[in-house]
């Protein structure tokens, strides 16, 4: 999972516009862009948010992302109550990162642009005209990996509420052990579907914040249990702080129930779980308290494993070669996590050396590779 506990998260597309946040000053957008057949052209510095143009017609829109800042930026495509449509995070000074969204329907969007992965960030409008077809519509392979992977996300659904009621009766009820087993084994089904989860970007800080000091933002769910049970012992508010969690793991199930994915939705959040692998939950900020976050790494492969499953017929029909390496990879990644297994869990996250960390991250950018070669095979 991202750092987040700001008002938005996870899965995008469309064209930017430029805008600046409070301080920042809007600025004319460089040439080029969609209108030329190409993908839309982002420039993200630490100040701006620059897009090429702020209009696409619907259907797939491409992005390509460019921080020319000093800060490790996120991009995002915003819809209605800042529903993400489409993110692609964790890019670094002088890197280029590329996004496929699928917009079939025309309307007012917004573009952000993200310095330092915190804030709601540099803000733009951007409008898609015109309605076209789902790509599911009418294609059946696409359709079944969108009803499956639908499936998949509403029985671990189901089992997040169901577990996460366990964590939070052993906090209420001051069983400090308990709780501190459970607390691992729930967000397990949180971070498998993580990137549907997080779209809801009202939730997600609520829901999954840590306590990075930002101004203005108060520090609830998970992570401000875990800091409970690990660090300062259960507080005066920890039950209030345990069934507001409860309520939002509650909303977050009826908010699921109704969500419409696209293809491309799915193939973006598999290679988002990656990332989150790779370039967040590698430096064990997550968990912090805990350090339970191998339990985190696991589930993201697994939720990142169970998208590609769910586009695996369409990808062996338009890309018989790359299902093998994505197997490949997979088992490479599995046989890995499996060598720090304790018991039913894993070992703590403090017990890993440099030289684990590092051959973990070897081992999630070798799987990151082939899977963020599923979206370009999906918008084909």
């Amino acid at each position: 999972m991202s750092r987040r506990s700001l008002a938005a998260t996870t899965a995008a597309l469309a064209v930017v516009a430029l805008s600046a946040l409070s301080a920042c000053t809007s600025t004319a957008p460089p040439p080029g862009g969609a209108a030329g057949g190409g993908p839309v052209q982002v420039r993200a510095s630490d100040t701006a948010c620059e897009v090429s143009v702020t209009q696409a017609p619907a259907g797939n829109v491409s992005f390509s992302v460019q921080n020319t800042g000093t800060k490790v930026t996120e991009f995002y495509l915003l819809g209605t109550g800042d529903r993400i449509l489409g993110e692609v995070e964790n890019i670094g000074p002088g890197l280029t990162r590329q996004l496929i969204v699928e917009v079939p329907q025309g309307g007012q969007y917004t573009t952000a642009c993200k310095p330092g992965m915190v804030g709601d960030g540099i803000r733009g409008p951007f409008t898609v005209t015109g309605n076209v077809p789902g790509s599911a519509e009418g294609d059946a392979l696409l359709a079944g990996a969108v009803s499956g992977y639908k499936r998949y996300t509403t029985s671990q659904v189901e089992a997040l509420v169901t577990r996460t009621q366990e964590f939070v009766d052993a906090v209420k009820r001051g069983d400090v052990e308990g709780a501190k087993q459970l607390f691992p084994v729930a967000r397990t089904y949180w971070e498998r579907i993580e990137p549907v989860a997080e779209s809801f970007g009202d939730l997600d800080p609520r829901i999954d914040g840590r306590d990075d000091g930002e101004p203005g933002v108060e520090f609830t769910g998970y992570h401000r249990l875990e800091r409970d049970l690990w660090v300062t012992g259960l507080q005066p508010d920890s039950n209030a702080m345990a069934d507001r969690l409860m309520a939002d793991i509650r909303e977050l199930q009826a908010r699921t129930a109704g969500i419409e994915l696209t293809p491309l939705q799915l193939a973006n959040g598999a290679k988002e779980l990656l990332d989150e692998v790779a370039t967040g939950k590698i430096t064990g900020e997550e968990d912090r308290y805990s350090h339970t976050d191998l339990w985190d790494f696991r589930a993201n492969v697994d939720g990142s494993q169970a998208a590609v499953a769910a586009l695996r017929p369409v990808l062996d029909q338009r890309d018989p070669a790359l299902g093998p390496v994505l197997d490949q990879r997979f088992r490479d990644v599995d046989v890995l996590l499996e060598g720090y297994r304790q018991g039913d869990g894993f070992v703590l996250y403090t017990a890993l050396t440099e030289q684990d960390k590092q051959r973990m991250t070897q081992a999630i950018d070798a799987l990151g590779e082939p899977v963020s070669q599923v979206a370009a095979v999906i918008s084909a």
